[in-house]
């Protein structure tokens, strides 16, 4: 168990440490619509401005020249010191944008797409350091997505976000981390189990389990997400995420929805079938005709292939 929990630790901090590098090389390059936008405040030294502008005028004569196709000088570059204005800058812009933004539809979204990928990376990273295993755990038909881990980023976000207003302590973010986790596994898994016969993780074999779907150290895996989600992940990923306000995000998020609601949707209907088939009943229409005749029980054994479904008690 010790293993477990010092691996799942390795995990996170690289995932932090790789974040933060991400954030100081954008910042180290003194360039980007970020940096641009928080220049635009009083709050902000002439210098810096002057520097941000400077990059600015490089950057349009760079363009210039290379259509002509000459050669053009060498960037500006921001000073030590101007590098850590731009990070306070930033900072502040950052919790200036959290105060005044309100959750909805287009930032769940966004989180539940790049949660369900993040998760399921995790997943299988964790998966092959501790088993040796490299097999596809994905949780529907199209893409590599885990929903759970998606739906599971939404709900930290909403909880997290609102903590984070009320000033929260490390331990109450980690415990209901820990009852969000719990709930959603066992949910999960029971759902799993009663409607499709279906079981795509079990922790009976560990002598920490709760229930088939819930067991201690993961609870302590949890815990840890979702403190490491509202602290270091969160509050940078919705502030690059930022508000829907034009009409090309409007057409990008219309069509990412509906994208994952038909991969939703498909994934149903494909275990419905499944089970369906396991008992001998036969399609009704010509959806579920083609269902059967594209996604058979083969398809399904090789795309979900952590997932065991239990014929017998069908």
């Amino acid at each position: 168990m010790l293993l477990s929990l010092a691996t799942l630790l390795v995990i996170f901090i690289l995932i932090t440490v790789v974040w933060r590098l991400i954030e100081r090389f954008w910042s180290w390059l003194g360039r980007g619509r970020l940096i641009h936008r928080i220049t635009l405040d009083d709050h902000v030294d002439p210098e810096l401005q002057h520097a941000v502008n400077e990059l600015d005028r490089w950057r349009a004569e760079k363009a210039l020249y290379e259509r002509g196709g000459w050669r053009h000088s060498r960037p500006p570059r921001l000073t030590r010191a101007q590098r850590a204005d731009v990070a306070r800058a930033e900072r502040y812009e950052r919790e200036r944008f959290l105060d005044n933004l309100h959750l909805g539809w287009y930032q769940f979204v966004l989180i539940f797409f790049i949660g369900s990928i993040l998760g399921l990376a995790i997943e299988e990273i964790w998966m092959f350091i501790t088993a040796g295993l490299t097999q596809s755990r994905v949780g529907l038909v199209w893409g590599p997505f885990s929903p759970l881990y998606g739906t599971g980023a939404v709900i930290l976000t909403i909880v997290g976000f609102y903590l984070r207003r009320a000033h929260a302590t490390w331990w109450q973010i980690f415990l209901l981390s820990v009852i969000i986790g719990g709930l959603l596994e066992q949910i999960t898994g029971y759902s799993m189990k009663t409607l499709f016969h279906a079981t795509s993780w079990s922790y009976l074999h560990l002598p920490d389990h709760i229930t088939q779907w819930v067991a201690w150290r993961f609870l302590v895996f949890w815990g840890i997400l979702g403190l490491v989600w509202t602290k270091a992940i969160m509050p940078d990923l919705l502030y690059r995420i930022g508000e829907q306000n034009t009409v090309r995000q409007w057409v990008f998020i219309t069509l990412l929805s509906a994208y994952l609601i038909a991969d939703i949707f498909m994934t149903m209907a494909c275990f419905t079938r499944e089970t369906e088939r396991a008992q001998g009943i036969p399609p009704e229409n010509g959806f579920e005709q083609w269902v059967d005749e594209h996604y058979t029980d083969e398809f399904i054994a090789n795309r979900f292939q952590n997932l065991v479904i239990d014929h017998e008690t069908n």
